[in-house]
Order: C-alpha cells, then sequence, then structure tokens
C-alpha cells in the first residue's frame, strides 16, 4: 500500500496494489456521513478494490496517514 497526497487540492489516493492501475477500472463514489462535504472514490478492476481516491483529506484521513504521503515532486520512500 501506498499514498499520495496534493496539499494544493487537499486529495490523497491511496493505493492498495503495486499493480499499475491501468484504463479499464470502475470508480464508484461512496457516501460519506451526512455532515461532511468531502468526496471518496473507490476504484475497482477485475472485481477487486485497487485504491480509493479522498478529496478533503485533510478532513476525512488521520494526520498519522497523511504524514505517510508522498507529496507532488517527492520520491517515493
Amino acid at each position: 500500500m501506498r499514498i499520495t497526497y496534493d496539499p494544493q487540492v487537499d486529495a490523497a489516493y491511496i493505493y492498495l496494489t503495486e499493480d499499475a492501475l491501468d484504463p479499464g477500472r470502475d470508480s464508484i463514489p461512496l457516501e460519506v456521513p451526512d455532515d461532511t462535504a468531502a468526496m471518496v472514490v473507490m476504484d475497482w478492476k477485475d472485481g477487486k478494490i485497487v485504491g480509493l481516491e479522498v478529496l478533503d483529506a485533510t478532513a476525512l484521513l488521520h494526520p498519522d496517514l497523511l504524514a505517510l504521503a508522498v507529496r507532488p515532486k517527492e520520491k517515493r520512500p
């Protein structure tokens, strides 16, 4: 698993596989609590969950998780 985070748009992507995310995956918006303005999208490929995109990431993700994320123009740890 790896995480990328773009602070300019406050969006994170959680990769649940190291396989390339080629075209052909299905993206499904997930429901979030009514009082939350953020959005979470789950990507499926070949019947498996391959990743999650989280908009308004600082509101939905724990700071410890975001601290592990690779930012733009950073090399992967």
